[in-house]
């Protein structure tokens, strides 16, 4: 990335779709894929599916929170040195703002706060159309390697 970009290393979307969401995990099970990558943030999509929506047909809020703790800990984890740090989720909260019963939902991570020991991040999840979906912010720990 440009030295005014938010994250510590280089990362593509093939990179992180090859290596970060990985088969058997829950974003692979749900269908998960990073689509974009700009110095300041990252955008994942997830489809609304049989996989992702509850018994009234329409998004299942806990699918919506597994897409924003999904592209927010992967834009975390890029914005420390990997070979030395960490990051775990600590907090997530959401607000659901409309219905979705198809299509996809597309997430976007950008930080709020990039501490030392912890960062903070806004994530808006918006339908194909763009309209706001859910808001939530996610804040994790930044931990050393042992």
């Amino acid at each position: 990335m440009a030295a005014s970009s938010v994250f510590f290393e280089s990362v593509s979307v093939e990179e992180i779709n090859s290596t970060q969401i990985i088969e058997g995990q829950m974003a692979h099970h749900l269908g998960i894929e990073m689509v974009d990558v700009s110095a300041d943030s990252m955008t994942a999509r997830m489809p609304v599916d049989h996989r992702t929506i509850q018994r009234i047909g329409i998004l299942h809020g806990g699918a919506s929170l597994a897409l924003a703790e999904t592209v927010g800990s992967i834009a975390a984890s890029f914005c420390v040195n990997r070979e030395l740090f960490f990051i775990v989720g600590q907090e997530i909260n959401a607000n659901h703002i409309r219905p979705v019963n198809e299509g996809f939902v597309y997430a976007t991570a950008t930080p709020l706060h990039l501490g030392k020991n912890s960062q903070v991040w806004d994530i808006k999840i918006k339908n194909e159309a763009g309209k706001l979906v859910c808001v939530s912010r996610f804040t994790v720990a930044v931990l050393k390697k042992q």
